[in-house]
């Protein structure tokens, strides 16, 4: 079965990397959640896709150069929607406290974002929160560094890992050169590019972000591994009709 991650939580009905749109992608009953991970300049993590906060705040700036305390005096939901004007950029332990809240038993799909910036030390940060204690749900680890997913899996060897493409014709050899990597997540137009790759392809792949019903079924017929979606919900009636 092709599997359904939230793309930013549910990116399309709700803001992005909020919480909000968290909590709607446990409600849809989206088997996967995918975010994004940034370093502040006090090395908080926090869940941003940007490597600036200019487009989904009221704010400005680099990530990196902002402490916590600067970042969370921003509104992060009114450029979606003014009734998300309480909406503040999360830190990944609260997202985390989350899911736990709302039970949810899906898998977590954390966004290393160190293909622009390479934050010093943001894996051992990460892979610290995540071993702190078991969670009820899964996680993995995805990114468009492969240096980040080499280091990460230096502490965490027993994890899964996936290569993040946009239209690279080498990335997706290099995933199956590698020992460690379980999967390419390409953009959907890579996807539907490059056919005969697809079906001959011996390791997982899951674009990003399919939201139409066309692509998403396209995605069902070729029984690719997972889809990125930003509408969950709508994914998951999709794949219910396809399965019928």
């Amino acid at each position: 079965m092709t599997v359904i991650i939230a793309h930013r939580g549910s990116a399309g009905t709700h803001p992005e990397n909020t919480l909000p749109a968290f909590m709607e992608a446990v409600r849809t009953g989206a088997d996967g959640i995918e975010l994004d991970v940034h370093l502040t300049a006090d090395q908080h993590l926090v869940v941003i896709h940007d490597e600036s906060v200019d487009r989904t705040t009221d704010g400005k700036g680099l990530i990196r150069e902002l402490t916590l305390e600067e970042i969370k005096e921003l509104d992060a939901g009114s450029w979606f929607d003014e009734k998300y004007q309480a909406t503040k950029i999360s830190t990944l332990q609260e997202v985390l406290n989350l899911l736990l809240q709302m039970r949810f038993r899906g898998f977590l799909c954390i966004e290393i974002k160190t293909n622009k910036f390479h934050y010093p030390g943001i894996e051992e940060k990460i892979s610290s929160v995540m071993t702190s204690k078991e969670w009820p749900f899964t996680y993995w680890y995805t990114s468009f560094n492969i240096d980040s997913l080499r280091i990460l899996h230096e502490y965490e060897p027993d994890a899964q890992y996936d290569l993040i493409q946009k239209n690279d014709l080498e990335k997706y050899k290099t995933v199956l050169d590698s020992d460690f990597i379980e999967g390419v997540h390409p953009s959907y137009d890579w996807v539907k590019q490059n056919p005969s790759i697809v079906k001959e392809y011996e390791k997982a792949i899951r674009p990003w972000t399919p939201n139409l019903y066309e692509t998403m079924m396209a995605c069902f017929e070729n029984k690719l591994a997972g889809i990125i979606t930003d509408f969950p919900e709508k994914a998951i009636r999709a794949r219910s009709r396809y399965n019928k």
